[in-house]
């Protein structure tokens, strides 16, 4: 009898486990479509069959069709350009705590129409909050190609705070928001190269000209969000994301609340298996401004939340919340920031040795990655000296490291930072800001910023990135239009004609190679059997609209883990159903998180 229970047992579980692989058929099917794969080997496709969160059958429609069951979600693509996932490996999601609280200019075509928003978003704020314009436009996307005046601001906002910032350069308040602030007392903070705009009277006209910092430190003074506003607040962050086909990204740190404070709302998102993007992550620690930034890093990982570099906190999602190391911020004293209206921040050397020797040291030693934030190559120059003399007594020995933006990088840098094992991460704020950078440093040098076409013939692991929200805007499309026709948002010359990219290694710098700086270039940034189902099918066809649309483009269909995370058009249907935007009053409820022609 005992027998006969172990082959009765042994039974049913060998038919439960058959019934389990029951179904050998795709989980998903996408054809129909021209596939842009990013795969050498096999560069172009119809069609893609989908298993478990993975890409296991790439080829002709007959062949991938063949591939379904009575289960299979089977996606016509109707002929349109499918790509793989968009990888934005420098951007600052974790900072936008506040992004429903705040009004995007992004992509908005006119002043004018930017004003009118303000207008309406000023009648529509309650009574004890701000109205807040930050970061992610320019001056130059405007029709009118200027800056908005005060007397403007003013009247589009007449009875609610108001504060508009500039990327990290300048910011415009009205009276209600000076007074709110302290504009005039020793409330307002006053770091070094902070400005107050005065007029002919010695009175303060609401404009001021600063650093980073600045800017940083005044958000802190704003009314701030309720938990529940936050976690709505990153739920649109990655909509917005989505709707350009972003699908993982790389948070370079936020503000002052560093890991793993920062968290909070991501593990609301992720225990529910509700985060639509993969969010690697590096740390920057602030602190109270008294102690040593990497002191904190290392007290933050080892004490306060034990992690190690590459460990998921993520549940369920491959490469989705990874700790990826220290940066982009190591040290307040070397930060040369990126204001293209003020010449170079240019470090005193001896800041950059006593960096690497005090505090890049000890995360080589522990084998922690770092990336750091140099603009300038004046400031890269002494960075890598001193690297190099730490190599010779540490070696990194293939451990990851990048430097960050490297705007003007030189031709002898990018060649010491391959030999040393290092990436660059560039950024495409010269999208939207080379008109500035032109009057400070000349046309003829904003054309050879970055260079583009030397660093991707350098073979050096290299990412193009948003940098969004505030420097930048957080559209890759806008980058990606940029690398290829050479002009920024104004449609003025910015990139000399041999120092722009074809197509394909504009995109490429945003997939394939992106996904470097995530430790997952075997699985991510192509369409190839094995690879992470991640990929967009776009609303035109990026290989053959003219290149002044490219900056337009974005997606009908976003797939993301194998499931469907964003979809409009002919695709509205499967896309996932969002909660309710808090608060009820938000700007992105009722103005979208990006320019929508109404």
């Amino acid at each position: 009898m005992r027998l006969l229970g172990f082959l009765v047992v042994n039974g049913l579980v060998s038919a439960h486990a058959q019934a389990a692989q029951a179904d050998p058929g795709a989980d998903l099917i996408v054809h129909n479509a021209e596939i842009f794969t990013g795969n050498p080997a096999q560069p172009a496709a119809s069609a893609l069959a989908v298993k478990n969160g993975r890409i296991y059958a790439v080829g002709t429609d007959a062949e991938v069709l063949d591939l379904r069951s009575a289960g299979t979600r089977v996606v016509d693509s109707r002929g349109r350009r499918l790509i793989p996932g968009i990888i934005d490996a420098h951007t600052h999601i974790l900072n936008e705590g506040g992004y429903t609280y705040t009004l995007r200019w992004d992509g908005v075509p006119t002043l004018r129409r930017a004003l009118e928003m303000l207008s309406e978003q000023a009648r529509r704020t309650p009574e004890g909050h701000w109205v807040k314009v930050i970061g992610g436009w320019s001056p130059y996307q405007f029709e009118e190609n200027r800056f908005p005046t005060m007397e403007e601001l003013r009247r589009a906002v007449p009875d609610r705070p108001l504060l508009v910032q500039y990327a990290y350069n300048r910011g415009f308040m009205n009276p209600q928001a000076m007074e709110a602030l302290g504009v005039g007392t020793d409330r307002f903070p006053q770091l070094p190269g902070t400005e107050l705009e005065q007029d002919a009277q010695g009175r303060y006209t609401g404009v001021v000209h600063g650093f980073t910092f600045m800017f940083i430190v005044l958000e802190t003074m704003v009314p701030q969000l309720s938990f529940d506003e936050e976690v709505s607040s990153m739920v649109q962050t990655v909509h917005s994301l989505n709707r350009f086909g972003v699908t993982s990204i790389v948070d370079a740190g936020t503000g002052f609340r560093g890991y793993p404070k920062a968290q909070a709302t991501v593990d609301v998102l992720a225990r529910d298996n509700r985060l639509n993007i993969r969010m690697p992550f590096v740390d920057i620690q602030f602190g109270d401004g008294s102690t040593n930034m990497v002191d904190d890093q290392l007290t933050a990982i080892t004490k306060t939340a034990p992690i190690s570099p590459g460990h998921n906190l993520h549940p369920h999602l491959a490469h989705g919340h990874v700790y990826r190391g220290a940066g982009e911020l190591l040290s307040a004293e070397v930060h040369d920031h990126e204001n293209f209206d003020r010449p170079a921040v240019v470090i005193a050397p001896e800041k950059m040795r006593e960096l690497v020797e005090r505090d890049v040291s000890r995360l080589v030693q522990r084998r922690i990655p770092f990336r750091l934030h140099i603009s300038y190559d004046e400031n890269i120059t002494p960075f890598l000296d001193a690297l190099e003399k730490l190599d010779a007594q540490v070696p990194l020995d293939g451990l990851r490291w990048s430097i960050e933006h490297a705007e003007t990088i030189s031709p002898a840098n990018i060649a010491r930072v391959k030999a040393l094992g290092g990436g660059i991460a560039l950024d495409a704020k010269m999208a939207l800001h080379a008109d500035g950078f032109i009057k400070t440093y000349g046309r003829e040098k904003a054309l050879l910023t970055p260079r583009l076409r030397e660093l991707v013939d350098s073979g050096i692991p290299l990412a193009m990135t948003t940098d969004a929200f505030r420097a930048s805007s957080f559209n890759p499309w806008v980058g990606i239009g940029w690398m290829v026709s050479g002009r920024s948002v104004s449609g003025s010359e910015a990139l000399a004609e041999d120092n722009r990219l074809t197509r394909a290694e504009a995109l490429g710098l945003f997939t394939r190679r992106a996904a470097w700086f995530l430790n997952a270039e075997s699985e991510m940034g192509m369409i190839a059997p094995g690879y992470l189902a991640d990929f967009v099918l776009l609303d035109r066809d990026y290989f053959s609209v003219p290149e002044s649309q490219i900056k337009s483009i974005s997606s009908v269909l976003t797939v993301m883990d194998g499931r469907v995370v964003y979809g409009a058009q002919d695709y509205r249907a499967l896309s996932p159903e969002l909660p309710e935007i808090l608060p009820a009053w938000s700007p992105i409820k009722h103005f979208g998180g990006y320019h929508q022609v109404r």
